[in-house]
Parts: structure tokens; sequence; C-alpha cells
């Protein structure tokens, strides 16, 4: 697969924002209006968003980021890959692009920290878009997820053998499989051990036990949920996700009772790709109600 195949597929003029401690980080930004934000999860980058992008650019202001150690930003080896780096970062963008009002769209590792900024920074959401992720300490810890955690042989499966990032490009499906285009796109800017080390810094910052640093972290993303109660919610879910599993849907629609769902009954985590149509179309309508 030529990159040139790919990025057909991501037709987008590349930006970048230096952070406070010098590195940079990448977004796209598509279009004028209201800013849709796009926080993307592990182990993705905003090529995910590339097909919604396309589709609201016309009307929206459209953003798509890259988390420090993902996709085309900066990937520092000695950096502090943290929930809350991650937070820290995603507000110094908006205040970079001056996002006063925003419709935040959130998928997996997105949901903790676009969900986190949130809470903190109320009075700059507009919505919420929320795809199979979490903002609460983990439910249930998948087995397959859970042995790559094992001191140095994980490391080595997710960094040396970059099984993490390869195995996400058909576990993460049900419906259908992706193109050869759509998975070499995904996989690109993960090709070396350095490339990955945040791949496998998000894989350590999922807490297995309530000592872990980030357990209490996802409580206070979850107590600060209440006071996003009033914002028009929507949920989008693949319900054949084996990670964050319907039990996880069920959760958020305990903390937002009004919110407008979507079940995709044959889809699975990586919804946007597995069920595109469906999720764009719903998404776009959901977007113009608001208008």
């Amino acid at each position: 697969m030529t990159d040139e195949k790919w990025k057909s597929e991501y037709p987008f003029t590349p930006s970048f924002f230096k952070l406070a401690d010098g590195h940079r980080m990448h977004f796209v930004q598509e279009g004028d209006g209201v800013p849709v934000l796009m926080v993307h999860g592990n182990p993705t980058w905003s090529f995910y968003y590339r097909n919604l992008i396309q589709s609201l650019q016309n009307e929206y202001r459209t953003i798509a980021m890259d988390h420090i150690g993902c996709g085309l930003s900066d990937k520092p080896q000695s950096y502090p890959y943290t929930l809350s780096q991650h937070v820290d970062n995603l507000i110094q963008l908006m205040d970079h692009l001056q996002l006063p009002d925003v419709h935040l769209v959130v998928h997996d590792w997105g949901g903790p920290i676009g969900l986190t900024m949130a809470g903190q920074l109320p009075d700059r959401i507009k919505s919420l878009t929320i795809l199979n992720t979490g903002a609460f300490p983990p439910i249930s810890i998948p087995w397959r997820i859970f042995v790559l955690r094992f001191p140095l042989l994980g490391t080595l499966a997710i960094r040396g053998l970059n099984l993490f990032a390869r195995s996400a490009t058909w576990m993460t499906m049900h419906r259908t499989k992706l193109s050869a285009a759509s998975r070499a796109g995904l996989l690109a800017p993960y090709r070396s051990w350095a490339d990955r080390i945040a791949v496998d810094g998000f894989v350590k910052e999922i807490p297995f036990t309530k000592k872990h640093p980030v357990y209490a972290e996802l409580e206070q993303t979850e107590n600060g949920l209440s006071v996003l109660a009033s914002k028009p919610v929507q949920l989008i879910w693949g319900m054949k996700d084996w990670c964050f599993t319907p039990k996880c849907l069920r959760k958020f629609q305990q903390h937002f009772p009004a919110a407008d769902t979507l079940e995709i009954a044959d889809a699975g985590h990586y919804v946007l790709e597995d069920a595109a149509e469906q999720v764009i179309t719903r998404v776009q309508q959901f977007l113009d109600d608001l208008s």
C-alpha cells in the first residue's frame, strides 16, 4: 500500500501548534462556521475522523487533532504520556484556536480526555457526541488488553511487534472489514518502535486497580459529567464492541438520561469505520438540528 493511496482519503492541509513545552501538536482544520472538535483515541489519530470532516466541512469549522505521540504530532521519547497531560494539551489547542463554543466529538481515549476538558470548561461546550468510549473507571478490562500490561512483554508486543495497532485494524470491526487504504492510513504514523511510544503509554494509563492514579482521575471525570447534563448529547454505539461494551453505553445513559441514542447492533468499536454512513448521517442531523 503506497502512501499516496491512503493520503487520498486524507486530503487535508496539515497545521501545527507549539505547546507550552515546545512540542508540536498536529491538527487539521477545514471549513467555516460553528466549530466541531474531534478527539481521537488509541491507537488511532485524526485520520479516524476523515470522512466525518469531509461530510461536515461545508457547514462547520471542523477540527481534528492528534495527541502528542500520535498521528503527525511530535513523538518525544521522554514525555509524560498521561491523561492529565493530554487534557492540558487539548485545552492549550482550544485556547490557541480561540474556540469559545464547540460541538465536541469523542471516541475511545478521546472520551476521558475530551470529557475531562469539557467538565472543566462547560461554558465552552455546545454539544457532545460520544462514540464507544468511557468517562469513568473501567467497568471491565478484556483479557487481551490486560496481557499487554505484563512488564516488558507488553511493551515488546506494542512497540516492538506493533500488535496493538495492527490487531486493532480488524478486532475493532464487525459489520465489515477495513479497506487496504483505510488500514494503511490508520497504521501509517506507527511504523517504528519510537513511533509507538504513546500507543504503549495509553495502555499503561488504563487503571487495573483503584491504586492506579488514573482511577481517581476518572472518578473526577465522571463526577464532572453532572455539569454537562444540560447540554445536548448524542450517544452512538457499536454494540459489538468487546472493550467499551454496551454496559458503558448504559452508564452514559444514566448520566445523560435525555441523550439521543443510536445503537448499531452489528458495528464494532471503530463504529465510525464499521458503520460510516449511518454514523455520519446521524451526527450531521444532530448538529443541524442545533443550528
